[in-house]
């Protein structure tokens, strides 16, 4: 199926699709047209991945277990120990 809708472009946005299809890239404006909407539709599922991506690993890291900060503060006093470092002052 195919629809007509009325459409405003700016007059550069015109003067440009225009050129495009007198280069022979695109065969009519529609086609300039279409190709851009399929863009963005191409960027918002790229976008749509990256927030399922980003929510996915979240969810992970929920899951996992988590450690008190007295429990982290003898881990990283161990590992200083362990690497021959003093703690900083600040952090001490």
């Amino acid at each position: 199926m195919t629809v007509k809708p009325t459409i405003s472009l700016t007059d550069e946005a015109h003067a440009f699709a225009r050129s495009l299809v007198e280069s022979g890239k695109f065969a009519s404006l529609s086609a300039v047209i279409q190709h851009g909407l399929r863009l963005v539709e191409r960027e918002n599922e790229e976008h749509r991945a990256r927030l399922d991506a980003i929510r996915a690993d979240l969810d992970r890291r929920a899951a996992q277990p988590s450690i008190s900060m007295e429990e982290m503060d003898e881990r990283l006093a161990a590992w200083r120990l362990d690497r021959g470092r003093a703690a900083p002052a600040d952090l001490a």
